[in-house]
């Protein structure tokens, strides 16, 4: 991955350079002690994570994110672990390392980083591919944590409020998202929408009653508009 580091204090902007050098996979084109050189390094070039301070003068890392219309994965690095969870309301944010940082979690972030990298499930291009994985994996930040769920295995996603909950064969998990967006990254064979608070994985249905599916113990409601598609996956037309 090509990489910058953006970080007003030179002596940061090395440290973090040291801890690429050990990474093979990442490439450090340049070094930035402002967040304005940066922005004019990236109108002409393209590069796939950027290493960011947030505390620096005029310009803060937020505000240098706020400017990019479609910005590369992030990995914020900074001395104040007060912006956690501030940072995380920003898809393009991977991960949040508080200074100094060690090459063991300096790695796990790279980790992060790599698995965003891949193309996301859905063929969309409108889809959002933060959070998402190839394949059979989708992945959801939990507590500042990217945790895999493995997709086949979720049979029911519930809206709560602000909130959504992923019910899996083994685990459940409570996510701060939308509804609309984790419909975005789940595949369309497996999943439908069938009401405004649900999404249920169609092969794990038991039983259909009415306007109602049996999804293990879950009895979930399937909205009038919704059942013709429903009634058309399952061959029942």
């Amino acid at each position: 991955m090509n990489c910058i580091v953006i970080d007003d204090e030179a002596t940061a902007r090395v440290i973090i350079s040291q801890l690429c050098a050990n990474v093979p996979s990442l490439n450090v084109l340049e070094g930035f002690p402002n967040a304005m050189q940066a922005i004019k390094y990236l109108n002409q070039n393209e590069v796939d994570l950027i290493f960011l301070d947030i505390h620096m003068p005029d310009f803060t890392g937020f505000d240098f994110i706020d400017t990019l219309k479609n910005p590369p994965k992030i990995i914020l690095t900074t001395s104040d672990p007060n912006f956690a969870i501030q940072a995380f309301e920003y898809d393009c944010i991977v991960d949040y390392l508080v200074k100094p940082v060690s090459q063991e979690r300096f790695n796990k972030a790279i980790l992060k980083a790599e698995a965003k990298q891949v193309i996301p499930v859905k063929s969309d291009s409108n889809t959002d591919k933060a959070e998402t994985t190839s394949g059979n994996h989708l992945y959801v930040n939990i507590d500042r944590r990217l945790i895999k769920i493995d997709i086949p295995s979720i049979y029911l996603v519930e809206a709560k409020g602000d909130y959504i909950q992923v019910k899996t064969e083994d685990k459940n998990y409570t996510v701060h998202s939308t509804l609309k967006k984790i419909e975005d990254k789940l595949p369309d064979d497996l999943f439908l929408k069938v009401h405004r608070s649900y999404i249920i994985n169609i092969k794990k249905i038991i039983d259909i009653e009415d306007n109602s599916v049996l999804i293990k113990k879950d009895v979930i409601p399937v909205s009038r508009s919704n059942r013709p598609e429903l009634m058309k996956r399952l061959n029942l037309l």
